[in-house]
């Protein structure tokens, strides 16, 4: 990892990067991720930390999605209800066959407009998917019917219990337990910013689980460090 100092900070780049590593890996508060700096002897504030994610996750976010390989060809749909600031949101996720997060998008609403602005998200980063599996929610269907580009794709609309969307619905489970680690959300924007890092991560370190033998689960850990130092070498 690059020891570059980033411009107007007076750690260098890999400690940052660490630090944010660390936020968004584990159930963290700022406050821990402080404490286990500081039994490494590097002081910071959890104040600076804070500005740390500010500044950087974004940068983290976008060279990690750039790396990331060529998406499924079918996609699975599904919202949820999260509160930020003490407001009711909805939030908007894709995935692939692969379990791999595609997207995620806070929206007020959850309705067709909705819908249309989070497939057209999707349609302006993928190819278009040859099968789009959603629940029951007829938003999914109107808005489908509303975009040219997925006249032809096959629309599976599903109950929520079945089996086929189990990959995103088992997608939520890593934001709800930051959620609740971090005593909710409170600013939509930051809330965005931290999702998005939040789901390339995931998909950094979705060999991990403990289902997947241990040379192959070494193996992927290993790759998934290779890429987040070179991350770190294209944000200094």
């Amino acid at each position: 990892m690059t020891d570059r100092q980033p411009y107007r900070h007076r750690f260098p780049i890999s400690i940052i990067q660490h630090a944010i590593w660390l936020y968004h890996r584990f159930r963290l508060s700022y406050r821990d991720v402080q404490e286990l700096l500081q039994g490494r002897g590097i002081e910071v504030s959890h104040d600076t930390l804070r500005e740390w994610n500010i500044n950087f996750s974004p940068l983290i976010a976008e060279e990690l999605r750039h790396r990331e390989q060529g998406r499924g060809s079918r996609w699975h749909m599904d919202e949820v209800c999260t509160t930020v600031a003490g407001v009711r949101h909805w939030l908007w996720r894709a995935v692939d066959e692969h379990g791999v997060v595609l997207d995620v998008l806070l929206q007020r609403h959850r309705d067709t407009e909705a819908a249309r602005t989070f497939l057209a998200r999707l349609l302006g980063e993928f190819h278009v998917p040859e099968t789009i599996c959603t629940d029951k929610l007829a938003s999914y269907g109107a808005a489908i019917r509303e975009l040219p580009a997925l006249q032809e794709v096959d629309h599976q609309q599903v109950i929520r219990a079945a089996r086929c969307n189990n990959l995103v619905e088992q997608s939520h489970r890593p934001t709800r337990q930051q959620e609740r680690s971090q005593l909710g959300f409170r600013k939509l924007k930051r809330t965005q910013e931290f999702l998005n890092l939040h789901a390339r991560m995931t998909n950094l370190q979705r060999h991990a689980r403990t289902t997947v033998p241990a040379h192959l689960r070494r193996s992927n850990q290993y790759r998934a460090c290779q890429v987040w130092r070179e991350v770190g070498a294209g944000v200094a």
